[in-house]
């Protein structure tokens, strides 16, 4: 199971960079690009603080898929 995240299109809709989101999380930029690739797994905590910065729940912005 991969990890599919819409971080990307949601940074987009609410005119972020990855260094505004990142700094908005407590986390540096290159975590946000890694989580956008697919190349790093949030903890709890960072994923509800993103969800929460784009007022949505978690499952909006994280999947899995086979």
């Amino acid at each position: 199971m991969a990890l599919k995240t819409r971080i990307r299109e949601f940074r987009a809709r609410y005119n972020l960079s990855q260094k505004d989101l990142a700094k908005m999380v407590g986390v540096r930029r290159e975590t946000i690009g890694n989580l956008e690739n697919g190349k790093y797994n949030p903890s709890l905590k960072l994923a509800m603080d993103v969800s929460k910065v784009f007022e949505t729940t978690i499952e909006e912005i994280f999947s899995y898929e086979d």
